[in-house]
């Protein structure tokens, strides 16, 4: 769980790669070994453990003080750092260059910083970029793009190498982040600056070559800012997916758990939608925070308890220094009590990863899709004296169920993947399975309305 943006802010730190070392200055500026000594110290004063990571932090500042004092550059300097936050072996830990952070994280408006999208999102699936999803009224749609289509290449580069190499490297195997990361970067990809009206090459589902060059449009949804960190765009939507006869599910879907006054009305509608109260037609909700890296962690809180009718819940509990905070959940006036279906992957980390699991811990819903990113640490930024950006992790955070969510994440009760024949055919296996559950579900225990 990030204060804001959830992994959407902290995957760029995988991909920040140091090469070409520069010619060596005459001396180290001092600015360099005050920015060692900040993230040391910051890491002694506020880690959630004694000794970070079980690790003697004084030896690790022994061992890595003197060869930061020895760089020939602050580059070499950044790398030695990243070397000593690497030792922790968690998430939420790195340092973004300063000039990255200045145009990435310190964006005084969307203007100012590449904030187009091409409409597409995508996963990776038996080895192949594939489009899942196509925005309506974006310029994919508008090119014809749909999903299921391959994205062979962008820009001249062969796309399928790329993932071959990502994903033969060195991973974590009781995580998902690797595959967060390279859908990230795939994504990126398509809306770098350099891509505007690049050549994209697709292969559509008769094998066909498609070539197009996409343009960027304005990102779907509404700003929303937190403390200090540039504005992100926020999008909510809800539907009825048909069943059977006049039945419905009612589907929600939004990209991040933050805008407080505008998603927590937005979410609250569309449950409400689902009471006998409002309509005897609704079977289910299906909750869809796949693509979700997180948020605010206190919306997991606030959300739940539309759908938590019991007094004195929790979700979980984060674990502080000096601190212990419970995810407690407070039921509200009326509470939806039928079948609940969440749906996760490799992208929803953070704050979604709380909903989900605190959910299923308290076996208020069933859990659809792959296993997700486990990260969920909640973590802050701050500039360095040497004008990098820091990202470090203040608190642990453990499930109802007792269990770290940090490298271990939430494994679905269905496990249900995306695949290319279904989505070339129009369908979502994972909805799919949702909708199925509930209607079995719905047979056997109607939703009724619940008062505190």
């Amino acid at each position: 769980m990030l204060y804001r943006g959830g992994m959407r802010v902290g995957i760029a730190l995988a991909f920040l790669v140091i090469v070409g070392w520069a010619q060596a200055p005459a001396k180290l500026p001092q600015s360099e070994l005050d920015s060692f000594e900040k993230v040391w110290t910051t890491i002694r004063n506020s880690h959630w453990e004694a000794k970070p990571g079980g690790l003697d932090w004084d030896a690790i500042h022994a061992e890595f003080r003197p060869r930061v004092e020895r760089a020939a550059t602050p580059e070499q300097a950044r790398a030695i750092t990243q070397e000593m936050l690497a030792r922790l072996q968690q998430t939420h830990f790195g340092i973004v260059p300063a000039a990255v952070y200045s145009a990435a994280y310190e964006a005084p408006d969307s203007t100012t910083t590449s904030s187009g999208v091409t409409g597409i999102d995508l996963r990776v699936l038996d080895g192949d970029a594939v489009v899942t999803s196509v925005d309506p009224g974006s310029p994919a749609e508008y090119a014809g793009v749909r999903p299921g289509w391959i994205i062979a290449s962008i820009g001249g580069i062969s796309i399928k190498p790329l993932i071959k190499a990502a994903q033969s490297g060195p991973s974590n195997k009781s995580s998902n982040l690797q595959e967060l990361y390279l859908t990230r970067s795939l994504l990126a990809r398509l809306t770098e600056p350099s891509a505007n009206g690049r050549e994209t090459i697709f292969i559509d589902g008769s094998g066909k070559s498609i070539p197009l060059k996409l343009e960027l449009a304005k990102p779907r949804g509404q700003l929303a800012t937190l403390g200090n960190l540039p504005a992100s765009p926020v999008w909510f939507e809800d539907r009825a997916l048909k069943t059977s006869g006049e039945a419905f599910v009612e589907y929600l879907h939004f990209n991040e758990f933050l805008d407080i006054p505008r998603l927590m009305p937005a979410f609250q509608k569309s449950v409400q939608a689902c009471l006998p109260k409002a309509s005897t037609a609704c079977h289910g909700l299906i909750i869809d925070l796949r693509g979700n890296p997180g948020g605010i962690g206190a919306m997991a809180m606030g959300m739940a308890g539309f759908l938590v009718d019991q007094p004195n819940q929790k979700l979980g509990t984060m674990y502080m220094r000096d601190a212990t905070l419970n995810f407690v959940v407070n039921p509200r006036a009326d509470v939806y009590t039928g079948p609940v279906a969440i749906l996760i992957d490799a992208t929803s980390a953070s704050t979604s990863e709380i909903f989900a699991g605190g959910l299923q811990d308290l076996h208020r819903a069933r859990v659809f899709g792959a296993h997700s990113a486990a990260a969920a640490l909640p973590s802050v930024f701050e500039r360095l004296p040497n004008g990098d950006g820091f990202q470090y992790a203040v608190a642990n955070y453990i499930s109802q169920g007792g269990k770290p969510l940090e490298g271990l994440g939430v494994t679905p009760d269905e496990e249900v993947r995306l695949t290319r024949k279904g989505l070339l055919a129009g369908h979502d296996d994972v909805i799919d399975a949702a909708i199925r559950w509930i209607e079995t579900t719905q047979a056997a225990a109607p939703a009724k309305r619940t008062a505190k």
